[in-house]
């Protein structure tokens, strides 16, 4: 037990661009999910980071997480997600838009997505930069240049899983407060609820990645 709360204490720490950890602010907590935001520095925009245990292995949420093609089930405001180049099965760059509510403009990302696991501790991070340039820009829809995500995942006991999640994103031209708000909270919660179905759906309740160890 002690190993475990060790290995939680050290996935807490990691965190985007090493922001300390008493700058996150505790912004809701519901059905185990919690969500915290932070002010960018230098910005008005908000950085987002989700906390939350979940019954799963290793495999199935690194599954979900690779696998483009369910975005638009569990993800917030997917309005499409589709695989530009599979690198390995742990190396991918994928393209999606993301949906506003009109009159704003919907953005859209290629992001690389890199799974990698410690050996010593079993530790699988995800990391989720975006890629500038990677395909053409489309029209009425703002690229977005500059993101940068990260999963870790941390193995438990009694077959759960520990999820840390950071993102901070710059959407490009001019979003509304009350919009930043609501992809800062509503968006994190929805999507983190969509998660949990997802892990209980048959494709992936006994797949095992020959590149994960559980």
């Amino acid at each position: 037990m002690k190993k475990s709360l060790m290995i939680i204490s050290t996935a807490m720490l990691l965190s985007l661009f090493c922001y300390a950890q008493n700058d996150w602010k505790l912004k809701d907590n519901k059905d185990g999910i919690k969500i915290y935001t932070k002010t960018v520095e230098n910005s008005n925009l908000k950085a987002i980071r989700v906390k939350v245990a979940v019954e799963a292995t290793l495999s199935q949420l690194v599954s979900i997480i690779l696998d483009i093609s369910s975005a638009k089930d569990w993800v917030y405001s997917t309005k499409s997600a589709s695989l530009l180049k599979q690198v390995s099965p742990a190396e991918l760059f994928y393209y999606s838009e993301v949906a506003l509510p009109w009159p704003i403009t919907n953005r859209d990302f290629v992001a690389h997505l890199i799974a990698t696991q410690d050996a010593k501790t079993r530790v699988v991070t995800i990391d989720g930069p975006v890629v500038h340039n990677y395909v053409p820009e489309k029209k009425d829809i703002i690229r977005v240049s500059n993101s940068y995500g990260k999963w870790v995942l941390t193995p438990l006991q009694n077959n759960m899983v520990y999820i840390d999640y950071t993102l901070e994103t710059d959407p490009g031209g001019s979003i509304p407060v009350w919009l930043v708000n609501l992809f800062a909270t509503k968006g994190p919660m929805e999507t983190f609820k969509k998660l949990k179905v997802q892990l209980a759906k048959p494709a992936y309740r006994n797949i095992h990645l020959s590149f994960i160890k559980e």
